[in-house]
């Protein structure tokens, strides 16, 4: 079991390697590189609210009776 632990171990960290090396790293460096802001955290430097209005419908009785 201890053989079968550690080469568990070993193709986790493989595995979760190639996924980061392949695919998450590129993706972030293309997003930096295209300077997007995917989060929208350029507003939060502006001074004032940050907050910003639901484009959700509004609160009426009908739509309260499907959330219960």
């Amino acid at each position: 079991m201890a053989i079968i632990g550690r080469f568990g171990y070993v193709q986790t960290l493989v595995i979760l390697t190639l996924f980061y090396g392949l695919l998450l790293g590129p993706v972030g460096l293309a997003l930096a590189a295209s300077r997007r802001d995917l989060l929208d955290k350029r507003r939060l430097r502006i001074p004032g609210s940050a907050w910003r209005k639901s484009e959700s419908g509004g609160a009426d009785l009908e739509r309260a009776k499907l959330t219960s």
